[in-house]
């Protein structure tokens, strides 16, 4: 509004003050380039607005989104079974560069200025998840695909979205984002081994193998990452604002995958995969803050470990289920269904610490 009467108003000075047909052309030919660049300016700042509200819709939306989609590819496959399984391991390497353009140097620093902090939290991970895994895979007798699928979430680092519940949870973002790096760097390791210690009985598990697939799919993206955050400040700020929506895309785009290859088998025995991904989820998350109790460790410390260890890198899980384990395909659906279902629980667990918690209860109690 204000531009246009500032136009107006020039517009009808300039024109009673031109002396003759030239100098009006040249009046009006100045206001339209200005108009042009204005337009132009305005029309990449709204295209700005705009793509920033949709990100934002999209990683706010991300755990029903993923669930419209799995249930979209089960009941329709055909929607997401042309894609083929091999994708799902570039998209999980982009989600980890991402993460490597979000890290800093003081998230890696908190592992030497907090070091008990960070040790307990993953020893949590990688012990309470793994544990959990074989002992619900034994109880519910799961067939071997799907006790190996199970047993691989378990033994995966923490999930790159338990930093964002973590905050909304009001839990200490400093411990998580700490725990996530350290798990992370630590899973090419820890990762095959525990899986061969707990399925190698099962099946063959090539250590090595896997050793290799998580430095190239995750290690290595997340390096490229902090090298492009150090070398190229302004493409990273330009792009960082887009990724959480680019991840919760890739994600619902890899169960969607996932779960239409396995349409006919998860229609026929599918609930006990839900049920047992629900248990172990829940578990970790309940055992995850018990720890942390034990141990007297403030709320907001409790809060970060227990989201830390509930929700797990569940992309690499169904990444590494297809590299090394394609002959059991069903090995890759709890690696699915945990990324439908950690991301609804960690909303809900989110809700639950922000509006008090654990503190809350014996209060609530008392009415």
């Amino acid at each position: 509004m204000v531009i246009d009467v500032f136009f107006v108003y020039y517009r009808h000075k300039d024109m009673n003050n031109c002396r003759d047909n030239k100098e009006y052309a040249l009046i009006r030919a100045s206001h339209f380039t200005f108009l042009c660049i204005f337009a132009v300016v305005n029309l990449k700042l709204l295209r700005k607005i705009v793509m920033k509200n949709v990100c934002d819709f999209i990683a706010r939306w991300m755990g029903l989104m993923v669930l419209l989609v799995g249930a979209v590819s089960l009941l329709w496959p055909a929607s997401f079974v042309w894609i083929d399984t091999w994708v799902i391991n570039p998209m999980l390497g982009v989600i980890m560069f991402g993460m490597g353009l979000t890290l800093s140097p003081g998230d890696f620093r908190i592992v030497l200025s907090r070091p008990k902090d960070i040790l307990i939290g993953c020893l949590a991970q990688f012990t309470v998840m793994p544990l959990l895994a074989f002992g619900l895979a034994w109880a519910f007798s799961l067939p071997k695909e799907l006790a190996l699928g199970v047993i691989l979430v378990g033994c995966c680092p923490g999930g790159t979205a338990s930093n964002v519940i973590t905050y909304l949870a009001k839990g200490d973002l400093a411990l998580s984002v700490g725990m996530t790096a350290c798990s992370t760097l630590l899973a090419p390791v820890l990762t095959p081994l525990l899986v061969w210690f707990m399925a190698g009985t099962m099946v063959d598990v090539d250590t090595w193998g896997m050793l290799q697939s998580i430095v190239y799919v995750v290690i290595a993206p997340i390096v490229v990452g902090l090298l492009c955050q150090r070398f190229l400040p302004k493409l990273t700020q330009s792009i960082v604002p887009y990724l959480p929506a680019f991840s919760s895309i890739a994600i619902a785009v890899t169960v969607g995958i996932v779960v239409s290859h396995n349409a006919d088998r998860l229609l026929v025995g599918g609930t006990i995969v839900v049920l047992v991904v629900m248990l172990h989820n829940l578990c970790g998350l309940g055992l995850g803050y018990l720890i942390g109790r034990l141990l007297g460790l403030a709320e907001p410390k409790k809060r970060a470990i227990s989201i830390e260890v509930g929700m797990q890198n569940s992309g690499l899980a169904t990444s590494l289920a297809n590299m090394h384990f394609a002959a059991y395909p069903l090995a890759a659906v709890p690696g699915a269904v945990f990324s439908v279902w950690h991301n609804i629980s960690g909303a809900l667990a989110a809700k639950f610490f922000s509006s008090g918690g654990f503190i809350c209860l014996p209060k609530c109690g008392a009415h």
